[in-house]
């Protein structure tokens, strides 16, 4: 491939990764499908591609869609609370997050609520809601009827429904909720933690099996608090704690000797933590920790 030919695909690969990211929640694997991408077009006949953008878009969700497939059957033995791998945000590695929608649209909750779909569900909801693909363009890509992929959309948005939109109070509100918190867990202050938490709070853990973890979500203020008050001091201590924009919104960010073992995605409403989702798969934070040049 000519230098020139590179520094086209290179062009492309900000918005190629963001799509794969987003049919698959997997940063490590939306990487490999946009390598391989890159591999097919290094070798494809340049006369026959007469738009580079909608070639390349075509191949990526055919490659992701092979590898959903897989990853289903992989995700149905997973160990415990699957979670998408975690993203940083705020250098532009999803795309543009320009308002609300765009943000909601690469949450952890919008990207868990995606897994309801079958893969071609997925394709065609994920073209047309974040990249504004119309039917015709989406048909073409996934080489199927246009009524298809209408009949596909409707299902799709049937499926996932509306997604509450989250709140996200001044930056200095949520220091200071999200830091007092994260005290009362590792003082083990029982109290406390349940005055920061919703009557229907609910706790994701995702640990892989790697890590010791929750295996099943944790429903209510109470057992909420229980729980991290008797693993709290155990867990987060020793632990720095940053803040950064994590999938389009702000995130805990644990750190221990200079690598990062947790990324904790907050969501707020009414003042107090609703929902909180905690990925600690080491596996999982392999992207994340390069991106902050740690690996």
């Amino acid at each position: 491939m000519t230098t020139a030919l590179a520094d086209e695909f290179e062009s492309h690969r900000p918005r190629l990764f963001g799509l794969a990211y987003r049919l698959l929640g997997s940063a490590d694997e939306a990487e490999d499908a946009v390598q391989d991408a890159f591999l097919r077009f290094s070798g494809a006949d340049r006369t026959a591609i007469e738009y580079p953008a909608a070639w390349l878009a075509k191949v990526v969700t055919n490659l992701c869609l092979n590898r959903l497939t897989s990853a289903r059957a992989r995700r149905e033995q997973y160990v415990g609370d699957w979670l998408p791998e975690p993203v940083v945000t705020s250098d532009g590695a999803l795309g543009p997050l320009e308002s609300a929608e765009q943000r909601d649209a690469v949450s952890m909750a919008m990207l868990v609520l995606l897994e309801r779909l079958t893969p071609t569900e997925r394709a065609v909801y994920v073209l047309r809601e974040a990249f504004g693909y119309g039917h015709r363009e989406i048909a073409e890509a996934l080489e199927l009827g246009e009524a298809n992929c209408r009949q596909l959309y409707r299902r799709a948005v049937a499926r996932v429904g509306e997604p509450e939109s989250r709140f996200e109070p001044a930056p200095e509100r949520w220091q200071e909720l999200v830091t007092s918190f994260l005290t009362a867990a590792r003082d083990g202050d029982l109290a406390r933690l349940e005055r920061h938490l919703a009557a229907d709070v609910v706790w994701w853990s995702d640990g892989g099996g790697k890590v010791t973890a929750a295996l099943r979500p944790i429903l209510g203020r109470a057992k909420v608090a229980r729980f991290l008050a008797g693993g709290g001091p155990r867990f987060t201590g020793g632990l720095r704690f940053t803040t950064a924009e994590v999938n389009g919104g702000t995130a805990m960010v644990a750190w221990s000797e200079g690598t990062v073992v947790g990324v904790i995605v907050f969501e707020l409403g009414d003042g107090l933590i609703t929902q909180v989702r905690a990925v600690v798969n080491p596996e999982k934070l392999e992207y994340v920790n390069r991106q902050f040049g740690r690996v």
